[in-house]
């Protein structure tokens, strides 16, 4: 048998201060270089509430045209094309940018007279309707734009057939 002993056995164990010391200098400098990214990367990426707002936007409006009927109705609205009209709209056509333009000064409810609070610098520039079709069945493609506070321009379109 050797004449050493175990480092147990002397009562040597856990770590040195010089040791704990520089434990917490790596950990601390590879902390703070992740963070760095992360904090970078952060402030360089893009809020994505203006998009998803203006989207909601478009979809909203896109939704209300495409409840309405297809074709005229006997007796139907005849205009004029108003914002204080807008609730009598009863035809995909009356949206379209020759018949009606949207306020400029936000989003409205489809009865209102005053701007939804919270959406005043989001704004409905144009709206189009036109007569195509799809597989040969008679559509009409319903494209909305619709801008965030920034004046980012945002598409959405969708068809409306005759069902």
């Amino acid at each position: 048998m050797s004449g050493r002993r175990s480092p147990l056995a002397r009562g040597e164990f856990g770590l040195s201060l010089p040791e704990l010391i520089l434990f917490i200098v790596v950990v601390s400098a590879g902390l703070a270089g992740v963070l760095s990214v992360l904090n970078l990367t952060a402030a360089k990426s893009s809020d994505p509430f203006p998009v998803k707002q203006a989207m909601a936007v478009a979809e909203a409006v896109i939704e209300e045209i495409s409840l309405k009927n297809y074709a005229k109705p006997a007796g139907g609205f005849a205009g004029p094309w108003t914002q204080a009209n807008r609730q009598y709209f009863d035809t995909v056509d009356d949206f379209d940018v020759g018949n009606f333009t949207w306020p400029s000064d936000g989003i409205y409810t489809q009865t209102g007279a005053s701007a939804l609070p919270g959406l005043a610098g989001y704004k409905v520039n144009q709206v189009t309707v036109a007569a195509t079709t799809l597989n040969g069945v008679a559509a009409k493609l319903i494209s909305v734009q619709v801008s965030d506070p920034m004046g980012t321009v945002y598409q959405l379109s969708a068809y409306r057939t005759n069902y």
